[in-house]
Formats: structure tokens, sequence, C-alpha cells
């Protein structure tokens, strides 16, 4: 069984069930598949480590190239093709949704092979590598399908068979206890595999119809989810996907949404910068709430309102990021025994950026909160007791130094972002206290709103870059504020604030935004980043409220470029166009909501 090379972070296309998900790259391969959620330990990483990470590959016999990616059409339904002098295959991979169940050990991924002209005969590789691929498996060849063993855990193979088709053709048991084996297929045949989690039985053959009642009601369910939203745009098949994209990072039994769903995948390859996003950031889950309820999605919003609730200690602020299930210990640490993504090192699980002050994360609450209160969405009682207490505390503590929006580890600064979303904080409380006649210390609230304000105007803008800059006394500038106007805190077409986006453009390069100057502005790590994909979107929006329309879209549809194959981003784009880090990232597709929504109010009021 020869090991796959590593695929780029773009190659991939994912599919989920709401608790987790898997990434199948162009070749047939899954390289990327935590169970029983996000954030738990691997079965197949060799996205990570192709030697050590485990993998499933289906492709045709000695193929050797890479196939066709497409979803099948407003869904998750993954579609890999392969066209061969003899036939021409398909890879149908999904997992049906879990909308409605608890947390739950039982996750299927659903990896269907359909020969559609001529003959073709698939190979199939399944290589499990338990818990990030420190644990050893058994393995137990049936007539219908295959037992991997790993203590408690383990994952059950069911063949998609017919009556009188022989066992996994040539089905056979590695030394290192994995399964190699070849499907033949004649056109118009379908067969395959159902990879099981969490369950204790016997593997059994799963007949094709049902294999295809699976497939139809995986398709109707992402069919009737998108059916709710209401975005009828220009820019409508990368809107609803990255709609679809945002829902498949949310943890159902919770409402919680990941920030990614992947670990360790390099920022710069072979640098340092890597990172597990496996986790719910309140800022980048509130970013996501409010793109989703501009599309109209707004059980969505209610959903992570509940969750959210419960992180509510009183007295004590919030924490940067939470595990799925809300638990705050995220400690991190380093799997040395893995080489990294094409060597990229160290690979880290956890985060203990959890632990770091990021005084922006309550102003994108509060607009989230907001937002969900203009689409009828209405906090309760004690939500509304929770927001009064943790406004109380911003009160005490917005004047201090903190590590920011880009979680730098180089010590705390006066960001100029964080001041500006405590600001919006405040603001966003004083509108619901009044238009809901909520109780509450609204003449407090105001105070402190208005001392926000005159200090970032006497702090935060310099006078002789003629912008705002990233933290206080600092001439750099930082992409984190193009969203200023975009939250109320400047009017769009101020003409200071004009002068302010002009100075920006010097982060800007052939359209591409970077977060700031890493050698300006030191962050703590060793080495460089690509653009930043939300920085780039948040550019577009800004050109767009500023009144250059036609200039943003320029900028969007170059953005689009950069999408990979089947419309998904990562978190950064390298010089050479290649995408790098977390795949795929939430913050981008969320910006890139935001970007078309506003761009397309734009363009219509401007005739």
């Amino acid at each position: 069984m020869t090991t796959p090379p590593y695929a780029p972070i773009a190659d991939h296309g994912l599919i989920g069930d709401l608790q987790t998900t898997a990434l199948v790259s162009t070749d047939g391969t899954v390289d990327w598949f935590c169970c029983p959620r996000f954030d738990s330990p691997s079965v197949f990483a060799s996205l990570l480590d192709r030697k050590r990470g485990g993998f499933c590959r289906i492709r045709p016999a000695g193929f050797t190239g890479t196939g066709k990616q497409l979803y099948f059409p407003d869904t998750a339904v993954l579609i890999t093709r392969f066209m061969t002098e003899d036939g021409t295959g398909e890879v149908i991979d999904f997992m049906p949704p879990l909308p409605d169940e608890g947390p739950t050990e039982r996750h299927r991924i659903v990896r269907l092979v359909r020969c559609v002209r001529g003959r073709i005969t698939f190979e199939l590789d399944v290589a499990p590598r338990f818990d990030y691929g420190r644990r050893a498996h058994r393995t137990h060849l049936t007539d219908d399908g295959v037992i991997f063993a790993c203590g408690q855990f383990g994952l059950v193979l069911h063949a998609v068979r017919e009556p009188g088709d022989a066992r996994l053709v040539s089905g056979q048991i590695t030394d290192t206890g994995d399964l190699r084996a070849t499907i033949g297929l004649e056109e118009g045949q379908t067969r395959g595999i159902v990879l099981e989690s969490g369950v204790d039985g016997p593997p059994r053959a799963v007949a094709a119809a049902e294999a295809q009642e699976l497939f139809e009601r995986t398709v109707r369910f992402w069919h009737e989810w998108l059916a709710r939203g209401n975005y009828r745009g220009r820019w409508r098949e990368a809107v609803d996907r990255s709609a679809i994209t945002l829902k498949l990072l949310t943890y159902a039994p919770t409402g919680a949404i990941v920030a990614a769903p992947t670990a360790g995948l390099p920022e710069q390859l072979g640098g340092e910068r890597n990172w597990d996003y496996r986790y719910t950031w309140i800022r980048d889950a509130s970013f996501a709430v409010g793109s989703l309820l501009r599309l109209g999605f707004t059980d969505e919003a209610a959903a992570f309102g509940g969750w959210l609730g419960e992180r509510f200690v009183e007295g004590e602020p919030l924490r940067v990021m939470y595990a799925v299930d809300g638990s705050a210990d995220l400690t991190e640490h380093v799997l040395d025994h893995w080489e990294g993504h094409r060597g990229s090192s160290p690979v880290r699980v956890g985060n203990d950026a959890a632990g770091q002050l990021q005084l922006d994360i309550y102003g994108e609450l509060l607009d989230s909160v907001h937002a969900a209160h203009l689409h009828g969405v209405r906090i309760g009682h004690r939500g509304w007791h929770a927001v009064v207490e943790l406004l109380d505390w911003l009160a005490e503590n917005w004047n201090q130094p903190e590590e920011g929006i880009w979680e730098t580890r180089a010590g705390r600064a006066d960001f100029t972002y964080g001041r500006v979303m405590s600001w919006v904080a405040f603001d966003r409380a004083i509108r619901i206290a009044e238009s809901e006649g909520k109780p509450a210390p609204v003449a407090r609230w105001r105070s402190q709103r208005d001392r926000i304000y005159g200090q970032v105007w006497d702090q935060g803008w310099d006078h002789r870059t003629g912008a705002f800059v990233q933290r206080y006394g600092s001439q750099v500038l930082d992409a984190s504020l193009l969203r200023m106007a975009q939250v109320g805190f400047v009017a769009p077409r101020d003409p200071v604030w004009l002068d302010a986006l002009a100075a920006m453009e010097s982060l800007v390069s052939d359209s591409l935004v970077r977060r700031y100057d890493t050698d300006a502005a030191p962050d703590g790590l060793r080495g460089s980043e690509g653009s930043f994909s939300l920085c780039t979107f948040n550019y577009v929006t800004a050109l767009a409220l500023s009144g250059r329309a036609r200039e943003a879209r320029l900028v969007f549809e170059k953005m689009l470029t950069y999408g990979n194959h089947v419309g998904l981003y990562a978190e950064e784009i390298a010089v050479t166009g290649e995408q790098l880090g977390n795949f795929p990232q939430a913050f981008t597709h969320l910006a890139l909501i935001d970007a078309a929504v506003t761009l397309d109010e734009q363009l219509t009021r401007d005739g």
C-alpha cells in the first residue's frame, strides 16, 4: 500500500454531518477526519503526516493523477470524477446530517462508487490511525466488511453490495492492519462502503438502494435548509456555498460554530504558525451568526445565543474560545511524532490563546445580538441579565492592554481595534435597551461609549500617517480597522475615513490584503504569512460603503478566482496564489457573504 502524497490544502472538498467533518482530496483520499467531534482525536490525518496520519483512498486501479471535483448542486455532497481509457467513474462522498441529535459517537462517511461509462475497477485502501496515530488497532475482515478495533473506539466498514457479489473483491489485510481491496464495476453499477463509528455490531451488507436512500435524504436536507435563505443577488453560487460551509462548521447539539475543522495547517509552508482552529471563538462565531442573519437564517442565531448564554459566569469575563460543548480546557500541546503538512512543524492541538485577553469579542458578540434583535430573535430575561453583567465587567476593564484580535504572542498592547469594538459593545447594548425598554445602566454605558470614542480619535488616529493605527503610539497600519465604517464608528464617506482607507492601501497588493506588517509590528512568532482572506473581503465591504462600488466589484471578482475548485477558502493566500492555513475558514466565508451582500446593495443603489 502506497501512502498518498501531500495534496495541496486547496485540493479538497468538505463533507460533514453537523457534528464533525471530513476532507476529501481530488485523488479520492479522505485525509482528515476527527471523531466523534470536530476537536476529537483524528482517525484519518495524512494531511498532516502522510506516513503516520492514516487515510481512506478510493481511485481507479493504476490511476496516478487527480480527479475532477464538484458538489451535487446546492448540497454538501461531494463528487469526484475519474476519466480513464476504459471508462468514467465517480466517487460520491457525504455524511448523513444529524441536525436534531444530541452528541453521539455514531457517524457515517458514505463513499459510493459508480461507473457511468464503460467499465472501471476501483482500488480501495483504508488505513485508520486512531488517536492522532498514537494507538494501534486490530482488524477483522468479514464477508460484509471490516472491523477496525481500537479499545473502546473503532471503525466498522460496511460494504455496499448486492446479493451474489463476492466479498470485497481481492480484499486483504496488510501487516499493519489496513485494508486493500478492489471493486470492479460495469456501466450503471453502484457499490461502495459506509465507514461507521460508534457501533458495536459486526459489519453488514448495505444494499445499493439503501445507500441511494441515504444519498437522497442528505440531498433533501441541504436543499430544504438552503431554501430558507433569502439571498438572490449577483453572486448566489458563491454565497450559498459559503452559507453551507458555515452550516457544516456548526456543532448542532449546542449551536456552537468552529473557526475551521482542521488543526496544524501552516500559514507559511515550513513555518511555525500552525494552530488548532477546531474550537468556537466568540468573535468568529458572532461574525458567522451575523452573516447568516443577513441571508435570513435565524435558527442558527437562536441556537448560538442559547449556547453562549450557558457560558456566562457572573462576575467573570468571557473566554476568547471554548470547545463546542462549552468546556474551557484547551491546553495547547505538540504532536511531535508528526512531521506536519509538507514538513511544517510543530503540529499543535489545543490552543493557548484561550487564556488571552481580547477585548474586541464583546463588540462582536453584542453586534450579533443586536443583529438578531433586528431580525426578530429577541433576547430573553436571563440573556439580558448576562449582557448587563458582561458590560459591567467591560466598563471596568476596556481601558487596558490586551493581546488583540490577531492573538499576538509578543505581549499586551493598547490595540485600537479592541477599543473600537468595546465602543460597539456599549453602543449596541444601549440600542437594545432603549428599543425594548430593558432595565440597564444606560447612562453609565453611554458615558463609557463616549469616553472610548474620544480616546480612539485622540490616540488611535495618527496625523503623520493620516490613518487609524494598530496600537496607540505606533504608526503601524492594521487591516482589522477596515471594519470601522462597517460597524458605524466612522461615517463611510467621511473625508477623514477616506484618507484612512487610502493609507491602508499600503497593505494591499493586487487586491490581496495583509493583516499588518509583521516586520514593523513583531508578533512574537518567527516567519511570515500570506495575505489574509478575511481582510480582503472586508476591504471589498469598506470600498463599497465608501462610494467605490465599481472598484470594490473588481477586487471581489479577483478574490473569487482564489477560491478552490468547489468555492472553498482557507485562511490565507500566498504570493503564489496557493491557499494556506486551516481549511475551510469560517472567517473567510462569512466575510465573503458580507462583502457580496453589501456590494449588491451598493451596486443596485448606484444603478
